[in-house]
């Protein structure tokens, strides 16, 4: 088995993936990945794959993605022999190694950027035994999660940079004093004070987002049943294929709530499904609110996807793409100040 290069606990892997855009940046000639978002090509002996480790991957890597309304794994696996990983494919964008060797002293992971094409991210894990390496898995199964949608996530806001749409950037900065990239291909539907509206249409899916503020009243704007209702408030402007419908929240199932940090900011997210009033159209949707401490309202980034076609592209990547709109979106205030020349 080939020596891991650089070898690091799992509970710092996440944390190193947060600098891995800096890959990027490379001024290497490597080729192009091979690959679509959120496929990963796992490098696993029969033995392995067929036993316990294998159950251990399968629970971790295709696990269904929450707040989804059909089951789809987290990521599409394919698996490998090592003699296997040769040409295209061990130029894939995603590639987990799994080594069970009885020589290795203890578990341990590491983490490679670029290594045959780019962007890539290659984790490896080794264990002396199978017990140990699926206590490994199942001890940093959020960290192993994460150091690929980290990657993923890199991928998609160095895209969104690079490609990006300046005419609705600009109606955002205009109307909420907030910078996002957006990426091409997204058209503006609605542009008043208070409330932007845009939208991706494919042949048989549709990827939007509209964002929204309103008067900061207190630490009770920022509760569930205040952001549900400020966001049926809003989302009633976005109007269905019939006469007289509109997007509304369902309430067929609660949305979760969580409060996280980013970058210092305090956001709250709302997940779940959204419906059509008069109509019959459905499906998942995130929001993220926060307070513009700056002119005290809260700013909403709500995104949703309409893709009843199973049979096309995982409805699991337009969401994961609009939530990437997220890792773009700065404000003023958060902007650190520059040197006097």
């Amino acid at each position: 088995m080939k020596k891991i290069l650089s070898n690091i606990t799992l509970a710092a892997l996440a944390a190193l993936a947060m600098v891995g855009c800096d890959a990027f940046h490379s001024l290497s000639k490597l080729k192009s990945s091979q690959g679509k978002p959120y496929e990963m090509i796992v490098v696993c002996n029969q033995e392995e794959w067929t036993g316990k480790v294998g159950d251990s991957l399968r629970a971790v890597l295709t696990a269904p993605v929450p707040y989804l309304n059909q089951v789809e794994p987290l990521f599409d696996v394919f698996r490998v022999l090592e003699r296997g990983f040769t040409g295209m494919i061990a130029d894939h964008r995603n590639v987990l190694k799994v080594f069970v060797d009885p020589s290795v002293e203890k578990a341990e992971a590491a983490v490679q950027y670029n290594v045959t094409s780019e962007p890539q991210i290659i984790v490896t894990l080794q264990a002396p035994t199978d017990s140990a390496m699926t206590a490994y898995i199942s001890e940093n199964r959020e960290s192993i999660v994460h150091v690929f949608e980290q990657a993923e996530r890199d991928r998609s806001v160095r895209a969104n940079t690079l490609y990006n749409n300046p005419g609705i950037e600009a109606a955002m900065r205009k109307n909420f004093g907030v910078d996002m990239k957006v990426p091409k291909g997204y058209m503006l539907a609605a542009n008043q004070p208070d409330f932007i509206w845009a939208r991706f249409e494919y042949p048989t899916a549709s990827q939007g987002f509209f964002a929204y503020s309103y008067p900061y009243e207190g630490p009770q704007s920022l509760e569930p049943e205040a952001l549900v209702a400020a966001r049926n408030k809003f989302a009633a402007r976005i109007p269905g294929p019939s006469d007289g419908s509109y997007m509304i929240t369902s309430d067929a199932f609660e949305p979760g709530y969580r409060i996280f940090r980013l970058e210092g900011r305090l956001w709250c997210e709302l997940r779940g499904f959204w419906d059509v009033h008069g109509d019959f159209m459905g499906g998942p949707f995130v929001s993220f609110s926060t307070v513009d401490t700056d002119t005290n309202r809260v700013f909403t980034l709500d995104c949703y996807v309409y893709a009843p076609d199973l049979n096309k592209p995982r409805k699991r990547n337009y969401v994961r793409g609009l939530e990437h709109l997220l890792y773009t979106v700065t404000f003023p205030a958060d902007t650190p100040a520059q040197p006097e020349q």
